[in-house]
């Protein structure tokens, strides 16, 4: 397959509205047209489903290296999504109810034998906060709830607490309880909406002031540095997002640690891009929707991280 122009979609959000100077899937853009490659354009809303075959509106798509001018779109046609090689699915969080009928619509062209990038049942199975709850060697003391006494209890023993939702991104909805437990109360309140919606709460790491460090892995293998995400005085919370500055750094025996015990699932499921956050000595969460700061590393180590993904795509097409 790899002796002729391969044919890739993407699904996004909106080109036009992307942060130009660090967007991950430009770097896969870029990518893959300096492949050859043909590239066909789709947000969420274009996909859809007849008589048992998935199509989208799609576009052709150009890319340019110019912040000015980074995109030329052609005019939209409904065509087969089983006229495509792979299928990026870049959408990102929310993992809401409109992004997973996209992902289930996305599989039956996956039926069809297009490699969707990560595999949607990956993405159905994955939350990223519950994932890495399934290596409890691996994470800071955490619980999930709607109950506000069971919530409560949790910060009684350990006095010190995050507490977040369980779909956000970027940082929203995260909340930092001292001892003092100020305003819990209102706080558990309104993350389960009145004790309806589960929530995570966390042991605080205070190895946050070095920052939430992102590990990028690529066909289960993982990128040689990080991006540590540091937060801004009094924050914390250190998503780039949320104003936190990336600073790449080398991957620690700790980090190998890490990686090893979740790299068997990771090929398992077959994903083939994969971002570990990681704080101190501890694994948070596990993005497998559209992680990011590929970018951010590259401009700083000279590495090629959307080209290892390229590559990885173009064996598992064998």
């Amino acid at each position: 397959m790899s002796k002729r122009a391969l044919r890739i979609g993407v699904v996004m959000d909106p080109i036009a509205d992307i942060a130009y100077k660090k967007d991950t899937t430009m770097a896969m853009l870029w990518a893959i047209q300096d492949r050859g490659w043909s590239l066909s354009y789709m947000e969420q809303e274009d996909l859809f489903l007849q008589d048992g075959r998935a199509y989208a509106r799609q576009s052709e798509l150009e890319v340019h290296r110019d912040p000015q001018h980074w995109y030329d779109l052609g005019e939209p046609a409904a065509r087969p999504l089983a006229e495509l090689d792979v299928i990026l699915m870049r959408k990102d969080p929310p993992v809401d109810a409109h992004f997973l009928n996209a992902v289930h619509l996305l599989g039956f062209a996956e039926r069809e034998g297009v490699l969707v990038v990560n595999p949607t049942r990956a993405l159905l199975e994955c939350n990223e906060k519950l994932f890495a709850q399934q290596f409890p060697q691996c994470c800071t003391p955490t619980l999930v709830s709607c109950s506000e006494p069971v919530l409560r209890a949790f910060h009684a023993a350990h006095g010190d607490v995050i507490f977040k939702p369980l779909d956000g991104m970027g940082g929203s909805g995260i909340f930092h309880v001292q001892p003092d437990g100020r305003n819990l109360g209102a706080i558990i309140e309104t993350l389960t909406e009145r004790g309806q919606r589960q929530i995570m709460a966390q042991r605080y790491i205070p190895e946050i002031r070095d920052g939430d460090t992102r590990i990028l892995l690529v066909d289960g293998e993982p990128v040689p540095y990080g991006l540590a995400r540091v937060p801004m005085a009094g924050e914390t919370r250190g998503n780039l997002a949320a104003g936190g500055t990336g600073v790449s750094r080398e991957l620690t025996a700790r980090d190998h640690w890490l990686i090893e015990q979740v790299q068997p699932m990771i090929r398992d499921k077959g994903l083939l891009f994969v971002g570990l956050d990681v704080i101190g000595d501890y694994i948070t969460e596990i993005n497998v929707t559209s992680p990011t700061c590929v970018r951010e590393i590259d401009d700083q180590r000279g590495t090629d991280i959307a080209g290892l993904l390229m590559d990885a795509i173009l064996r598992r097409l064998g």
